[in-house]
């Protein structure tokens, strides 16, 4: 006769009630692991109110968000790249090389137009279109080519940049005056007392934040980034979807250059320099995984605003060089992934 099968004891209360504790744990742990950027800048808004009082201003404030602007627009779709498990280093020789082209452009179809506001509209276009298509270079070749991100990204961001010298001649590419003017509103007008940059990082942030958590794309991307091999045994494209995560970043670059353009009205060599390092300090800062799989678009804007926050800071108080700004995100990077090693 087969041995009887004994059933396990009944559990107590006191063992549920511990099981549960262990359950509610981690729980608990992630949503304060989340809340971990958003309690950064709060403490960090009040660090900067003690230590000086222009930092509690509207001007201040207003001056910071369009600042972030541009690096947190770019940020948006390099969380989409991170969470897929890649990672672009070229988004700033890109940016360079895109406003370089534009301005080119510009200057060109101006008065061979005979209407500098078409040409403007058009550039405007042009940086867009040129963004994508580098995106998509990039999803192609990582993807058909089989190369790794890494290596791909960062041949094109030597290529992008030396290109733009090379237009360049090594100096810089300026826009005309007339058309600078006509094409200035871009970056420093304001809506409802908003800068125009700021209204445009909040539309994207949100369009952003649908995509990956309403949308079935969003969900193949954070499944690619969690186990690309079962995502493929799920019938997923999966270099479809790495494709678009490519070209809806070279779309982000694209619009932060064309917001950006009209600030200094030109493009140099150092154009965009150091920007891929502040767009993925803002995504991990923001809670995204470096390994992938996990991420939020919320957490990126408030990772982008933490990291100007700094920036601002460091400039009002000269606690420390405003040249050692780049190293205070190098370490903040540092630090994060640091913290994170335990993930996944």
């Amino acid at each position: 006769m087969p041995p009887e099968q004994q059933t396990p004891p009944p559990r107590t209360p006191e063992a549920a009630q511990q099981q549960h504790r262990g359950e509610a744990k981690p729980r608990w742990t992630e949503r304060l692991h989340g809340l971990g950027p958003v309690i950064g800048l709060v403490l960090l808004c009040i660090a900067g109110t003690l230590l000086n009082g222009d930092f509690a201003t509207l001007d201040n404030a207003m001056n910071v968000l369009t600042r972030t602007a541009f690096i947190g627009i770019i940020a948006v779709g390099m969380c989409f790249v991170i969470i897929s498990g890649g990672i672009d280093l070229s988004v700033g020789s890109m940016a360079a090389l895109i406003a370089g082209s534009v301005i080119m452009f510009i200057n060109w179809a101006g008065p061979a137009s005979g209407s500098p506001l078409l040409a403007v509209v058009m550039g405007a276009v042009l940086a867009i279109v040129l963004g994508a298509v580098f995106g998509l270079a990039h999803g192609l070749l990582i993807t058909k080519g089989r190369i790794e991100p890494f290596i791909v990204t960062l041949g094109t961001l030597g290529i992008f940049r030396a290109y733009l010298t090379y237009f360049a001649d090594g100096g810089a590419l300026t826009l005309d005056n007339d058309l600078s003017d006509l094409y200035a509103p871009v970056y420093y007008a304001s809506l409802a007392g908003i800068p125009v940059p700021v209204w445009v990082f909040v539309i994207v942030a949100i369009i952003g934040g649908v995509i990956l958590n309403r949308t079935a794309y969003g969900r193949y991307v954070q499944a690619i980034g969690s186990n690309e091999q079962v995502a493929r045994y799920a019938a997923v494209d999966v270099d479809r979807v790495k494709i678009l995560t490519y070209v809806l970043l070279g779309v982000c670059v694209g619009i932060a250059t064309l917001l950006y353009v009209p600030r200094l009205g030109s493009a140099s060599p150092t154009t965009g320099l150091l920007w891929e390092l502040e767009a993925i300090a803002a995504v991990i800062v923001g809670g995204t995984a470096l390994k992938g799989g996990a991420g939020s678009i919320t957490g990126t804007v408030v990772g982008a605003i933490l990291l100007s926050v700094i920036s601002n800071i460091l400039n009002l108080t000269s606690i420390i060089s405003v040249y050692l700004n780049a190293a205070v995100q190098g370490f903040v990077i540092i630090i994060v992934a640091f913290l994170q090693r335990g993930r996944r």
